[in-house]
């Protein structure tokens, strides 16, 4: 049964902040902002489904449909290139630039770790392509990643099994520009709480 496989991109959103996670896959929260809308649009030009092959024999699939059983998760790969040998690199496309955080990173070796199990192949590295800076930046998917990524992973079935909604976060420069803000409303709360 894969009721409770979760999307890919929920990754991402629970490695930034667990509150928003929360709203968005119990709740089904999601507002729009600048970065939200800019990041629709940019998505647009890549989220056409199919491959090709280039001249140097590498086939890029678009759109892929990845599954892990082993983590319960599931979802599309915006890219993944295949060299001629075989290698399979996941690339994400991200709205802006490369943030301070590791949720991009986290997010792109969840879908390496799904490669993994389906193909059976190691995925060594992927790219996340940021539409700020027009680059990929090169992401190395050691140890220290895939244990972050599978712990991120098994606290969010254990937040959803709990059935309690996350605290707000205490890295409260997160909130400034999350579009659940009006939502959430992190300093309102707060100020209630030192009232009472």
């Amino acid at each position: 049964m894969m009721d409770d496989y979760l999307p890919l991109s929920y990754v991402n959103q629970f490695a930034y902040c667990p509150r928003r996670f929360w709203y968005m896959c119990v709740q089904s929260e999601m507002a729009e902002n600048a970065h939200v809308l800019r990041g629709v649009q940019n998505h647009r030009h890549v989220d056409a489904a199919g491959y090709a092959t280039d001249a140097t024999g590498t086939r890029a699939h678009r759109r892929l449909y990845v599954i892990s059983h082993e983590l319960r998760l599931r979802g599309i790969c915006d890219l993944v290139e295949e060299a001629e040998d075989g290698t399979l690199m996941p690339v994400e496309y991200k709205q802006g630039r490369r943030g301070k955080w590791n949720n991009d990173q986290a997010q792109l070796c969840a879908q390496a770790l799904c490669l993994e199990e389906m193909s059976g192949r190691p995925v060594p590295q992927g790219q996340i392509f940021y539409f700020g800076s027009r680059r990929r930046q090169e992401v190395t998917f050691d140890p220290a990643l895939r244990e972050l990524t599978r712990t991120l992973v098994a606290a969010m079935h254990r937040t959803l099994a709990h059935d309690v909604i996350p605290p707000h976060t205490d890295k409260r420069a997160r909130c400034r520009g999350c579009s659940l803000i009006d939502i959430c409303l992190p300093a309102e709360t707060e100020q209630l709480t030192i009232e009472h």
